[in-house]
């Protein structure tokens, strides 16, 4: 008995350290490193466990609720803790649940969930979930939500919940204009998540991020004659958009759910799967709640549809970072209403832990009912092997691991598929906005020599000849090229430097940095981590990256050719200036400002620089309490620093 309960132990305690990095990557970071019904699995594997043992063990994702929060946003305590939902994919246990009662069926959504707050008619806050108990307070980028009703005919105090989620149509159109495929946004719950969460909300407004209503809380003075339905209704009255959600019984349960499946193909709202409520506001009440869950709600997953098939080959992906990404190739299989022969096994992690081999027989389903995903290996051959060269280049591979997850890489620098991918981004419309030289282009020109480095691609003209004899082109598809380009020549600097493919610098940090360090291209490739990181959307990572890249005398020779080529645009750095060169330094509370980090915005676009501690450097200590003894305000005195007030320092911008 006791060998069986070690065992058992010992099972959850691996469960656990399989789950607790997926959940907080998810949670904390907005990403994926495993999808749904993996996670599902092993999920329900530890809850079995834990009640066949009466055992919980600490740090078990069955006792913890949400995302620990980590950013910079102020934080909140819930004045009634947020729980999640247990969960089924069985439509008779759900019938039971519901027994002889009334309920609502909606759609469970795939966003991030928002407590609302109305006094006086008007939103006074907006806080996320956080892990249940604590949340973040983003009222600011609440209110450009775009249809979140900023003033309401209620005047009384008004809290509840519901999700923040970016509709599909609009995730597309973001992702549509990301050139770079590994710079794309994985699924719209992750960008929403980011979105709601920005320090800066106008970044928020540019997101289209809508709300949806499923919870009242409290509304002060009303009565809803005991019915979630009624809330539903009076919210709807208040301007809000409430979750879609239909009346049900026990009897017409399942014909209601099957209505919903019916809807997910074209449904814009992601979800990812259903909740069942009960209508009976206070019968709901009565049944209480586990230390995790209510229980006077119920989600529905939905039952994967699963195809068996059998693997044919795998192939290596190669990108321009040098990662090699494992890739499914398998007797086509209908699912979900369309044809799949392709499914991304993601890393060596993955593909190890299903023992995946040539011939081997596996079930496919699409996560989410979208992403082909293999969901089992029947057979576990576990003979497929892993290249020690390059598919591309023939260049060695070699495996690296980081935090337990295990990829393949090329090591060789000149390897064409990086060429390839880094011209390709160089040439791409955010970049240098190059047409007439698609991927298949730049590999003709870089096999034959035409293209070792980027300013190669403003001298093809040296080339003419050989490049109009080419297969598929000719005197004008060649003129139209060479025009492109010159016509490129011209350009601004955030373009050229999305355009260099430093490692997790897309277009928006381009613009950021370029305007933080007033469009000086030599102090911002000798700037230094800590300069790097005053920049708002520029985190440790992304510093050290470009730090790292501008070490490298050969990329800094590369790009001092380049230059040669180009006429860079003079850009107007801001319309006032009367901040220029002063060093800032922020402490305590703010009441002209919404937080610190917007006084720091307001700061930087006047000219001015903020830094976290105060030094010689410093010009002024911005703290309202002028006469404390704060550390900070110690320090500023020893300097000579000028304390100021926000009303002080407000003056010096007029």
């Amino acid at each position: 008995m006791n060998n069986k309960i070690d065992d058992q132990k010992a099972r959850m305690r691996q469960l656990i350290q399989i789950l607790e990095p997926a959940a907080r990557t998810y949670y904390q970071e907005s990403r994926e490193i495993m999808d749904n019904r993996e996670y599902d699995a092993y999920y329900d594997e530890l809850v079995q466990l834990e009640k066949e043992t009466g055992i919980i063990l600490a740090g078990s994702p069955t006792a913890k609720v949400g995302y620990e929060v980590v950013s910079e946003l102020p934080k909140e305590v819930h004045e009634s803790k947020m729980l999640s939902l247990d969960k089924t994919k069985d439509v008779a246990q759900l019938q039971a649940f519901l027994g002889g009662q009334t309920g609502i069926l909606s759609w469970k959504m795939d966003g991030l969930t928002v407590v609302l707050t109305y006094e006086q008619g008007e939103l006074k806050k907006a806080v996320t979930r956080g892990n249940g108990e604590i949340g973040e307070v983003i009222t600011n980028n609440a209110k450009v939500f775009v249809n979140l009703p900023l003033k309401i005919a209620f005047e009384g105090r008004l809290v509840i919940r519901g999700e923040a989620v970016i509709r599909y149509s609009d995730f597309q159109k973001l992702n549509n204009m990301i050139t770079e495929i590994d710079a794309r946004y994985k699924n719209p719950r992750n960008l929403c998540s980011g979105s709601v969460r920005q320090l800066n909300s106008e970044i928020t407004a540019k997101r289209n991020v809508n709300f949806f209503a499923f919870s009242l809380i409290y509304a002060e003075g009303k009565s809803f004659h005991n019915s979630c339905l009624e809330q539903f209704a009076w919210l709807k009255q208040q301007g809000f958009d409430v979750v879609e959600h239909e009346k049900v019984t026990r009897e017409s349960l399942p014909d209601t759910i099957q209505r919903f499946a019916d809807k997910i193909e074209k449904n814009d709202i992601p979800s990812d799967g259903l909740v069942l409520l009960m209508d009976d506001i206070a019968y709901g009440e009565s049944l209480g709640t586990t230390a995790k869950f209510p229980k006077n709600a119920m989600a529905f997953k939905w039952k994967d549809e699963v195809a068996e098939t059998v693997l044919r080959s795998i192939e290596w992906s190669a990108s321009r970072t040098g990662l090699i990404n494992p890739v499914a190739v398998f007797d086509p299989v209908e699912l979900e209403g369309t044809i799949v022969k392709r499914a991304s096994v993601h890393n060596l992690s993955i593909m190890e832990e299903l023992k995946l081999g040539l011939g081997d027989h596996i079930t496919i389903f699409k996560s989410n009912m979208i992403i082909p995903q293999i969901a089992e290996n029947l057979t576990k051959s576990g003979h497929m092997p892993i290249p020690d060269h390059c598919p591309v280049c023939g260049g060695k591979t070699e495996i690296r691991k980081n935090i337990d997850v295990k990829s393949l890489y090329c090591t060789n620098e000149a390897c064409q598929a990086k060429k390839i991918k880094a011209f390709e981004l160089f040439v791409s419309r955010d970049a240098m906005n190059m047409e007439g030289l698609s991927a298949a282009t730049m590999e003709k020109l870089i096999d034959r020599g035409f293209i070792k480095e980027y300013k190669d691609i403003f001298h093809l003209d040296a080339h003419k000849r050989e490049i109009v004899e080419m297969e598929g082109f000719g005197e004008k598809s060649y003129q139209k090229m060479v025009d492109s380009v010159e016509k490129a020549r011209k350009t601004t600097l955030p373009r050229v430097i999305y355009s260099l493919g430093i490692p997790g610098i897309g277009i928006a940090n381009a613009k950021m940095l370029s305007k933080a360090f007033r469009f000086d291209w030599n102090a911002m490739r000798s700037a230094t981590i800590e300069e790097l990181i005053e920049v708002d959307g520029i985190g440790m990572v992304l510093a050290k990256g470009w730090t790292d890249y501008f070490a490298d005398a050969q990329n800094n020779e590369i790009i001092d050719r380049l230059f040669e080529e180009l006429e860079i645009e003079a850009e107007q750095v801001s319309e006032e200036r009367v901040l220029e060169g002063k060093v800032f330094v922020i402490t305590g509370s703010v009441y002209q400002f919404a937080n610190r980090s917007e006084l720091k915005a307001y700061i930087e676009q006047r000219g001015g620089k903020v830094t976290g501690s105060v030094s010689a450097k410093t010009n002024y200590l911005i703290n309202n309490d002028v006469t404390s003894n704060s550390s900070k305000n110690k320090k500023a005195r020893t300097l000579k620093i000028p304390i100021l007030s926000e009303e002080q320092f407000l003056k010096l911008t007029k």
